[in-house]
């Protein structure tokens, strides 16, 4: 059974990655550069982004919860992996494909943003949920999470690579970036729940609850870990959380993680080249093609890697090699806007984006590797919950990017230009003026060639938003090492021990 759960459950996260990929990396380039919008409107995009994750983020502890609660004969999983990928997907079609502009934009993207938040949550949750309940050994898990990773790295990536190649520049699906995202988002809409047939029909989990605890979790009165009975309380769900120390140290530190890691697929990474090297999805495509090759080795050889060393050595080793990628990012600035500069910039993210991968598979291991511990501790798994925390902590975290994101371009006068960017993207698709036109005059928007209102983007622009997307990302990942260090104490030897503690007391049952 394990060996056909590891062929049919990574295949069903292929499209759901792809979706996460167009809306955590291309949405916020998708509303500036097809909508035209004052400081008012871009303060209001941020602020209901910043919310709708936040609360996304909250919601994530409550669907694991509820997952826990749910009873039928496909189990606790399947059921809300359906519901939650249906929603996502006619959601996500609508983000895209409807037209509307100024303030009846803003209002539509906000009902449209906050469902996605409940329905992506849907299928989030209760997918990644399932690993726990997949196998409990040290490699088995590795076993899943490196492959569930590599299928997801498949997805995002194919989808990171294509979105900027058929949405800017030349090769723009229908000559317009905003006719391209809307049949871009058709078809990820219909491939989505493809996909995931894999998991839904091919996937046997692991249903029984654990043998030993819940009586006297139930005799002490915590409802929490009594069972499946207790009536539902949003303070419980929280209280589960916060009773696992290991799980609080964790969360805390991925987040931290989390939020550098993403500031340069949160935008950061194309407009910067785009403002620099020329408005070419395919500059873009290409920097992250090459960015993200060197984490196929890691998807596949992970497990191999995690039996030899330590995660806590490996974090050291890794923490060393992206700080050197961050320098070689930085380093580009001595080429200019010349093409060797471009190489060294693409060389220095694969560099750097290794490493920060390499902490990112440690931190889901780390995560997981806490149901077990609270089992030790306080007798139920509480799988659902606990999971959870992985998606609250992106969410959380992709809502601090989105306002970083968002005040770095205020501070850089970025929305000006793509003002100027999004009107021209507009007056294309209207056929008001041509592909090639639309090219030209973007052109000279970025690099002041035919006296735009801007008068081109300045050196100190350009090199205030690659600044920002190296010593940051560092800064923090150097900061969840040392966390990781002094604070998270299940190492190797004792998860193996509350293993084999646990096996002791289910024999005893």
């Amino acid at each position: 059974m394990t060996k056909r759960n590891l062929i049919f459950f990574p295949l069903g996260t292929v499209g759901r990655d792809a979706v996460y990929s167009l809306i955590n990396s291309y949405l916020l380039t998708f509303v500036l550069f097809t909508h035209p919008l004052n400081g008012a409107q871009v303060a209001a995009i941020t602020g209901i982004m910043v919310a709708a994750r936040v609360f996304d983020a909250l919601n994530d502890p409550v669907m694991g919860n509820i997952i826990e609660r749910t009873h039928t004969k496909y189990g606790k999983f399947k059921p809300w992996i359906v519901a939650g990928m249906i929603s996502t997907s006619i959601v996500i079609y609508l983000m895209f494909n409807v037209r509307l502009s100024g303030w009846s934009f803003v209002w539509f993207f906000g009902a449209m943003y906050f469902a996605f938040s409940i329905a992506y949550t849907m299928g989030d949750i209760s997918y990644w949920g399932m690993i726990p309940a997949l196998g409990s050994d040290a490699d088995t898990r590795n076993q899943f999470t490196s492959r569930t990773t590599l299928f997801a790295g498949i997805g995002g990536t194919l989808a990171s690579i294509l979105i900027p190649l058929f949405t800017a520049g030349a090769m723009a699906i229908g000559g317009s970036t905003e006719v391209a995202y809307g049949r871009i988002a058709l078809v990820i809409a219909i491939l989505a729940p493809l996909f995931l047939l894999f998991t839904l029909f091919g996937v046997h989990e692991r249903r029984e609850t654990p043998a030993a605890g819940a009586d006297k979790a139930a005799k002490s009165g915590d409802a929490m870990t009594a069972g499946k009975t207790e009536r539902f309380s949003l303070a419980g769900v929280f209280r589960t959380i916060a009773r696992n120390d290991q799980l609080v140290w964790i969360a805390v530190i991925f987040l931290i993680q989390q939020v550098g890691n993403g500031l340069v697929i949160g935008g950061l990474g194309s407009t910067y080249i785009y403002f620099t090297y020329g408005y070419d999805g395919g500059l873009y495509s290409l920097f992250n093609t090459v960015g993200m090759s060197a984490t196929a080795f890691l998807m596949i050889f992970y497990p191999a890697i995690g039996r030899r060393v330590h995660r806590k050595k490996l974090m050291g080793i890794m923490a060393a090699l992206s700080a050197a990628g961050y320098v070689l990012m930085l380093a580009s600035l001595m080429f200019g806007a010349g093409m060797a500069g471009y190489w060294m910039l693409l060389i220095g993210y694969m560099v750097s984006n290794f490493g920060q991968y390499c902490y990112y598979l440690i931190m889901m291991i780390s995560i997981m590797n806490t149901v077990e511990y609270n089992e030790y501790k306080f007798g139920t798994r509480d799988e659902g919950i606990i999971t959870s925390l992985r998606p609250f902590i992106t969410k959380l975290g992709s809502a601090l990017i989105v306002a970083l994101t968002s005040a770095i371009y205020l501070i850089f006068g970025v929305t000006g230009y793509t003002n100027e960017i999004s009107g021209l993207e507009q007056q294309c698709a209207q056929g008001l003026i041509t592909e090639e036109e639309k090219l030209t005059a973007i052109s000279g928007v970025i690099f002041g060639t035919t006296g735009g209102a801007y008068g081109g983007v300045s050196a100190g622009q350009s090199r205030g938003l690659l600044v920002t997307m190296t010593v940051i990302p560092c800064a923090l990942m150097l900061i969840s090492y040392v966390m990781y260090k002094k604070k998270y104490r299940l190492d190797e030897e004792e998860y193996d021990r509350i293993c084999g503690e646990l096996e002791r007391r289910r024999g005893q049952v």
